[in-house]
């Protein structure tokens, strides 16, 4: 699992009525408010346009370093509302994190290898899965989920339940699959099931000769 990517931002605190705001958004920069579980009073700011777009730029999940008027919050981004007609962040709102506090965030699944079912049965990858809810202290926090499929075969899948997990609390089913290698299109996932049954009773049959 890797950890977060920490981001510097700088923050201005803003006045919170409309004209102000589209002054910012003219400005290229985009109104945002700060909150969280210690915050006693929301603090409304506006950040460059710019430094949020690339924030955005990745999936993974990063943890900012904010500073408004010299004090330094460690937040994660929570929400950003797009313009419907030109897609550009017109408001940000940043979570405050607390060491003492759990945070619910969606984590992304990056998959990893060239399944063996692909390279070698010519089968089909398909991933339902791209993110994981989580929840989980400050400290756990995770960039990304990565899943190696290298080993998998044709009807081989990878599940929520196969993930290291340690101090994470999935709120996605243990049982949902991430992964799955599917037979090449027109072949039945029975025919190919059969061939490995049978590899396989030859192999445990060789095993079980040699261990005598």
């Amino acid at each position: 699992m890797a950890k977060p990517e920490y981001v510097k931002l700088e923050g201005i605190p803003r006045e919170t009525n409309k004209k102000a705001n589209r002054e910012l958004r003219e400005a290229k920069r985009v109104p945002a408010v700060l909150y969280g579980p210690e915050v006693q009073e929301n603090t409304h700011f506006s950040i460059d346009e710019l430094a949020l777009e690339k924030i955005l730029s990745k999936a993974q999940t990063k943890v900012q370093e904010l500073t408004i008027d010299g004090k330094v919050y460690k937040t994660l981004l929570k929400r950003t509302e797009f313009d419907p007609v030109t897609d550009r962040p017109i408001h940000a709102d940043f979570y405050v994190l607390s060491d003492n506090h759990k945070v619910t965030l969606r984590v992304p699944i990056i998959i990893k290898g060239a399944a063996r079912g692909v390279v070698e049965g010519g089968g089909r990858l398909f991933q339902p899965m791209k993110f994981l809810r989580i929840r989980v202290l400050p400290e756990n926090i995770v960039a990304e989920f990565e899943v190696d499929v290298t080993p998998l075969k044709i009807g081989q899948s990878f599940h929520v339940s196969d993930l290291e997990l340690d101090g994470i609390i999935p709120l996605d089913s243990l049982n949902r699959t991430i992964v799955t290698i599917r037979p090449p299109k027109g072949q039945l996932l029975k025919d190919v099931v059969d061939d490995e049954d049978d590899e396989e009773t030859d192999d445990s049959s060789e095993e079980s000769t040699s261990e005598e």
